[in-house]
């Protein structure tokens, strides 16, 4: 083989490589509006008895889950901080079922949902602290 083409075949691949991650990490924590048409029932959320007055933030965890801790202390961290905000963290790794029902494909994925139970946003990797603060006034100002 000449190797003036492995060379270039492998920087090929390498760059492709390189910017398919990027193109991954920067949807990794990214807040995505959802149509509004999805709803969790309070009944859906094992030890939850209502939501939050004004916004609860759902976090789907795992135990092998490294950004999950991260996740959690920021999105406790922010609910803590205002009275209307409460989140809940339901770990996935025993209960299949619900990563089925609720389409969670990677762990952390946080939903945003309103006193009602509608799915506000989602959010897909550890959130960002001012991202998520923005959109938790968005949602509560509405």
């Amino acid at each position: 083989m000449n190797p003036v083409l492995v060379f270039a075949a492998l920087t090929g691949l390498v760059v492709a490589s390189t910017a398919l991650g990027f193109a991954w990490r920067t949807g990794q924590g990214r807040i995505r509006h959802t149509d509004g048409r999805a709803i969790v029932r309070v009944t859906d959320i094992p030890g939850v008895k209502r939501f939050a007055r004004g916004v609860t933030l759902l976090q789907f965890s795992t135990e092998v889950c490294a950004p999950c801790g991260v996740t959690r202390v920021v999105l406790a961290d922010v609910a803590s901080g205002r009275r209307d905000v409460r989140h809940v963290d339901l770990d996935l790794t025993h209960r299949p079922d619900l990563a089925m029902r609720f389409n969670i494909m990677q762990t952390p994925t946080t939903l945003i949902l309103d006193n009602k139970g509608v799915v506000r946003a989602r959010i897909g990797g550890a959130p960002r602290r001012d991202a998520l603060t923005r959109e938790l006034d968005r949602i509560l100002t509405a």
